[in-house]
């Protein structure tokens, strides 16, 4: 059975007899865990254990664990700082900032992985302009020639602990005041002005980027949908311009910032046809229900080579990672960065 294009949720720490029944739907290919679904790192080895027998090849899991404000994970692993931290490192020493980077990137890709975790949406490319409270110290930075290098080092981190990076939210939602969870967005610069917004997408293409997310903003002097609707931006910018080959995430399509452009159905209809691969629909059991029986797509090879892409290169177990001199000096650079005074970032006054 190939894996199909939708993401799903499961309601709790052990997968209930629905779960079992959604998950072994062939329009079904990716799971996306929650704080709900985590108690300590042995359950959730459980977790995805039952998730992963349930069909062959295994279903993809996902998690967001970017530090900060969305880390779902907490007790029993490392805690995480945002991003922001790593910007502010940066300012002070370039060397010091990469470096946190790629061990920020490393430990938290290399924790996830050896619970049973393919990948983190990780990690957030957004400029930070001081606009947006949903994005804030979720970004590395305000100048996007340093998210660009900070983002690079943090992608090779994961590479190299085996997760695959998942850079967001393209085109960028550094420049919108409204949350795109809550409502949509509407940045109404002309294709050209958003060329800062593009650079960090351009850079880690160029360096083996597997995949993108793609934002529910409206860009109406590009395209009348928002982006992740948008054959202009998904197959066009992204796919045409930029030369990306990697997996193509929407984001969540129960968003509030998904509803203009239809019912459940429509707005799936809609991420296909423009060129997405992977449609989440979270926390809205009747909505995938509802797309189980209605949706109809058939398998898409490129699509399937894409998502193999995504799937995590397991290695130790969690003690073994634990007893490795590499988590320990990873975990002692993050932590020291915990304890560093928030400083502002040199943004050249954008922020």
């Amino acid at each position: 059975m190939t894996l199909g294009p939708l993401m799903v949720d499961v309601a709790a720490q052990q997968l209930g007899a629905e779960d079992r029944e959604v998950l072994a739907h062939p329009l079904v290919g990716s799971v996306l865990l929650f704080t709900r679904n985590y108690a300590d790192p042995v359950q959730l080895t459980q977790l995805t254990g039952q998730i992963r027998a349930l069909r062959s090849p295994p279903l993809l899991i996902a998690v967001d664990q970017e530090g900060g404000r969305v880390q779902r994970f907490r007790d029993g692993f490392t805690l995480l700082p945002a991003v922001r931290r790593i910007g502010h490192l940066y300012d002070q020493d370039h060397e010091a900032g990469l470096e946190l980077a790629r061990r920020h990137g490393w430990l938290m890709a290399a924790e996830l992985l050896a619970s049973g975790v393919d990948f983190s949406f990780a990690p957030c490319v957004d400029l930070d302009y001081g606009l947006s409270e949903i994005i804030g110290d979720r970004a590395f930075h305000a100048r996007a020639a340093v998210v660009a290098q900070l983002a690079i080092a943090y992608m090779h981190g994961m590479r190299a602990a085996g997760m695959a990076a998942t850079a967001k939210h393209s085109p960028g939602h550094g420049a919108v005041v409204a949350d795109s969870h809550l409502a949509l967005p509407v940045d109404r610069r002309e294709l050209a002005d958003l060329s800062e917004e593009l650079t960090p997408y351009r850079r880690l293409i160029d360096n083996g980027l597997p995949a993108v997310m793609v934002a529910h903003i409206q860009f109406p002097q590009v395209d009348p949908q928002p982006a992740s609707f948008s054959r202009r931006w998904v197959s066009g910018v992204l796919r045409g311009e930029l030369g990306f080959q990697g997996a193509v995430f929407a984001d969540d399509l129960s968003m509030a910032g998904a509803a203009s452009v239809g019912d459940i159905t429509q707005r799936a209809e809609h991420a296909l046809e423009a060129g997405c691969d992977v449609l989440p629909v979270c926390n809205d059991r009747p909505a995938v229900r509802l797309l189980l029986g209605k949706l109809r797509r058939q398998p898409d090879a490129a699509t399937g080579m894409r998502l193999v892409r995504m799937r995590g290169r397991h290695g130790p177990d969690r003690a073994r990672l634990m007893a490795s001199a590499q988590w320990q000096q990873c975990r002692a650079t993050v932590e020291s960065s915990m304890a560093a005074p928030a400083l502002r970032l040199d943004s050249g006054g954008e922020a």
